[in-house]
């Protein structure tokens, strides 16, 4: 038998077979998906009318707006009896609802810095773009200070500082094998803040004076203090959940407790009950005359509280992946950090995605609960706008805005999400 005449290979490919009748097709899926039981068929007719009978009683109220009103009284009067809108009130309160009651012929800075912060977050988010960007998005949150609040640039520069100097004490001690690093690094810094930084700044501003003019935080407000406190509590909760949630899995019984207790304890309190701690009783533990602000505080706060929730989801990732993870990387004779940077939190972190995102929305929606202790978020500037006599009696128009500005931002990070779990799938399912 000739064996050289046998091919184990397929040399020419298969002509495709044509679909089967009756098979895919707009009708065959909505069979598939819409009707194919009683009571799909019941909840598929159903929703249909829902959907119908709101088109039918909102779409005479949505198509009858008026945008161009000064007050609730005009707009009754352009409508008449019939039913429509007053969007009036957006065209004259949308300032106010996006920046609050910071000043007019300064909303450049603001916008600015909205404008930029798309600039940072493009290294992180977006593979393509070089990895040196990401200098950019260190050093944005500064800039983004120095835009809103004013003041002199040597201040945000004299805290960045604060990082320089814990990060040579890091490097002093590990070199010199002098207890724990990391500790000596953050007494460091912090006393470099709490004892240097003012002075410093205000010794350099005198001798080069670089300022804007300073923004009292009591002006800031709208949608701009929203963005301030969500995007700050969603940037600075993920690292500290990450290590709360190693520190929970951790085999030291005094790091494991620490992270034990500040998880139970954060999570089981009310974020407001936290934001009234920082707005009121935060003050009695503070030196009499110090300067704390408070939007600081509520986003100290508000981070602190979501890494929490943050350390269980990453924790619940860390437990998904098999022990041979594990095993692996100790035999690859990495060490602890080695092994959680390059084997085991890169995997983690893609199964805690869908998590990740979800405490990422809660975070941003509840940015509202600071109208409680008196910040002007834009559920505060709506009741202002409602309580002026122009606009006494409006409702649906201002919360319905609010509303879809909230959709877009919740939406985009959900989609953003889906796109991640898609571009980081390795399996073939």
């Amino acid at each position: 038998m000739n064996m050289q005449n046998l091919s184990f290979v397929r040399q020419a490919m298969v002509a495709a077979s044509p679909r089967p009748s009756g098979r895919g097709g707009t009708l065959e899926w909505t069979r598939k998906n819409l009707f194919n039981s009683w009571l799909s068929t019941l909840l598929t007719v159903g929703s249909v009318l829902t959907v119908a009978w709101l088109i039918v009683a909102v779409a005479p109220w949505l198509g009858n707006s008026v945008w161009r009103a000064n007050s609730l009284v005009e707009c009754r009067q352009v409508l008449g009896d019939a039913p429509g809108a007053c969007w009036g009130v957006i065209r004259d309160r949308w300032p106010q609802l996006l920046f609050g009651f910071y000043p007019a012929h300064l909303y450049w800075r603001p916008v600015l810095a909205f404008a930029l912060l798309f600039a940072a977050l493009a290294p992180v988010l977006l593979r393509a773009l070089p990895r040196r960007a990401l200098w950019f998005s260190i050093v944005y949150p500064g800039i983004a200070y120095f835009l809103i609040w004013g003041g002199s640039l040597w201040f945000p520069i004299s805290v960045y500082f604060g990082f320089a100097v814990g990060a040579g004490l890091f490097m002093l001690a590990a070199r010199a094998g002098k207890g724990p690093s990391v500790g000596i690094a953050v007494i460091g810094a912090s006393v470099w803040w709490v004892y240097a930084a003012q002075p410093i700044s205000s010794l350099a501003d005198g001798m080069a004076p670089i300022a804007l003019d300073s923004i009292a935080s009591r002006d800031v407000g709208g949608f701009l203090l929203s963005i301030i406190i969500g995007v700050t509590g969603i940037a600075m909760s993920l690292p500290l959940g990450i290590l709360l949630a190693l520190g929970r899995r951790s085999n030291l019984p005094l790091i494991h407790m620490l992270s034990v207790v500040f998880i139970e304890f954060i999570r089981g309190v009310p974020l407001i009950t936290l934001l009234f701690t920082a707005s009121l009783l935060l003050n009695y533990f503070l030196p009499p005359g110090t300067n704390f602000d408070l939007i600081l505080r509520v986003v100290i706060m508000v981070t602190l509280f979501a890494s929490a929730y943050m350390a269980e989801v990453i924790r619940g990732g860390l437990a998904a992946l098999p022990k041979g993870q594990y095993e692996a990387a100790e035999a690859l004779g990495l060490d602890y950090w080695k092994s959680q940077q390059l084997v085991i939190l890169p995997q983690a972190l893609k199964i805690s995605i869908p998590g990740i995102v979800n405490s990422f929305i809660g975070l941003f929606k509840d940015t509202t609960l600071v109208m409680f202790i008196g910040l002007l978020d834009p559920i505060a500037l709506a009741a202002a706008i409602r309580a002026n006599t122009n606009w006494q009696g409006i409702y649906w128009e201002l919360f319905i805005f609010i509303g879809a500005v909230f959709f877009v931002f919740c939406f985009s990070m959900s989609r953003y999400s889906q796109y991640l779990e898609r571009r980081l799938k390795t399996d073939h399912r």
